[in-house]
């Protein structure tokens, strides 16, 4: 039976590292037990075929089940040896303390860095992280060892939100090497005064890497489902808006569809991947996109 994780999704389990670690394993054993299971079998290799040993074969290759069931030394042989820089680069804005259903979207992120980053431990490659706003940049370099994973949950959980997007590039060389085969997941609800954060996604492209935009928005966002006379706040700047819900339903969709449109459309011809989010998405949509995307730089 699959365990719903969602139920896991208390302030208390999320904010401990523990708890985090958990909720990434159930995540990740639920889609790895499913029609998505990975053949990647160990560090930086997928899994092609057994063969007998040979004198000078690396001994760290050797199936010890394959040898306590059969007697015989069974070598795994892989299609391919790579090892990949993973990075996580989180927007750490102030809107990113938008609830829903009792679920703030840097809490949803919080769940889903740490699955993405629990799946590519196992695929053993290097995972970073990289928190940013305006109050400046805060970095997990890339390493692949058990106990920098819970380095990396740590920091997710230590992660403050508030501010705005950084105005400026300063930070950009940070983040990225160019040199090197890389994975960015840029994690963002896409709040920006004047494309900012657009461009500073477009700057990070190369043709050496893969750079994927997880787009995170609330039901509410997306469906407007208010009713009523409301006043909404931009968490960032505090200005206030007040709308009658029913009359400003239609043209604020409409204007949305036509914006998320228009910036799927802008990434895709920067080879740039756009996947949107929304708080009640399944996390597995992203685990398999993960994969897609870490086979695309083999």
């Amino acid at each position: 039976m699959k365990t719903d994780y969602r139920q896991l999704f208390q302030p208390e389990i999320i904010n401990s590292v523990s708890g985090l670690a958990l909720i990434a394993r159930v995540i990740v054993d639920e889609f790895l037990s499913g029609s998505h299971q990975s053949r990647r079998v160990g560090p930086g290799q997928e899994f092609s075929q057994y063969r007998g040993y040979q004198p000078g074969d690396d001994m760290r290759l050797l199936d010890w089940k394959m040898l306590a069931r059969s007697g015989r030394y069974y070598i795994k042989e892989s299609d391919i040896d790579t090892q990949v820089n993973v990075k996580f680069i989180v927007d750490t804005s102030a809107s990113m303390l938008h609830e829903e259903n009792g679920m703030k979207k840097i809490d949803f992120v919080r769940v889903l860095v740490a699955s993405l980053a629990h799946l590519s431990h196992n695929q053993g490659d290097k995972v970073g992280l990289y928190a940013l706003n305006s109050s400046g940049l805060r970095s997990v370099y890339p390493e692949s060892h058990k106990r920098h994973f819970n380095r990396i949950l740590y920091e997710l959980i230590e992660m403050k939100v508030g501010g705005e997007w950084p105005s400026t590039l300063d930070d950009l060389e940070k983040i990225h090497q160019r040199t090197q085969k890389e994975l960015l997941f840029v994690i963002t609800d896409m709040h920006e005064i004047h494309e900012e954060l657009t461009h500073w996604i477009q700057n990070v492209k190369t043709s050496r890497n893969e750079v994927v935009v997880l787009h995170i928005l609330g039901e509410n966002e997306l469906e407007f489902k208010y009713t009523g006379a409301l006043v909404f706040e931009d968490l960032e700047t505090g200005k206030k808006v007040k709308v009658n819900a029913e009359n400003a339903r239609n043209s604020y969709l409409k204007s949305l569809e036509a914006s998320l449109l228009e910036m799927k459309n802008d990434f895709l011809t920067r080879n740039i991947s756009y996947e949107l989010l929304s708080l009640k998405n399944p996390i597995a949509e992203a685990l398999q996109l993960f994969l897609k995307k870490r086979i695309a730089l083999n």
